[in-house]
């Protein structure tokens, strides 16, 4: 079997996780001496806590592509498009770039649903992978078509949250 072989893997689904698996994923890549880059694709104005995790730890970088909160509609939405279309052309130089083994798109999915950019903007970045590099998607609803081209792919399910039970956001978990 091949031992080096750059995966594309999926974290979907409708419970809570997906950024946490894929920042876990690049923690422990960056343990292993490996340079992780994650692009988010809809978060930005909030400073969460893997990104001030990220200043301190060289070789692992996050950048903030997206505009926050999707609300819908009008001109903040054409806003949105356009920093989804910003992020997808920032994802294609990185991936051929060769300075990183591993990238996650994070929330990328997510950015399909809400129709910023279209599926085969995700299937070509998914093409020009290099053959070593690891590539994490995150976001629900990962269409078939991505799912078909991933090597792992984990499906997140919400059994119980806190924000059902009127409880908002927490401070380490949720940002």
């Amino acid at each position: 079997m091949s031992e080096n072989k750059g995966l594309v893997i999926v974290f979907t689904g409708n419970g809570k996780g997906k950024t946490t698996a894929a920042l876990g994923m690049a923690l422990r890549a960056w343990g292993q001496g490996m340079k992780i880059l994650m692009l988010q694709f809809i978060k930005g104005g909030w400073v969460y806590g893997e990104l001030l995790a990220s200043g301190k730890l060289a070789g692992l970088e996050i950048r903030q592509m997206g505009e926050g909160f999707i609300r819908g509609g009008g001109q903040q939405e054409e806003v949105h498009r356009q920093a989804a279309r910003i992020a997808v052309e920032e994802a294609r130089v990185e991936i051929a770039s060769g300075r990183w083994d591993m990238v996650v798109l994070d929330e990328i999915v997510y950015a399909l649903g809400y129709n910023l950019l279209e599926e085969q903007d995700l299937l070509d970045l998914i093409d020009i992978k290099p053959a070593g590099l690891h590539l994490v998607l995150t976001g629900r609803n990962a269409p078939q078509s991505v799912i078909d081209r991933a090597d792992l792919v984990t499906e997140m399910k919400e059994v119980k949250h806190p924000y059902r039970q009127g409880i908002k956001a927490q401070k380490g978990v949720e940002f």
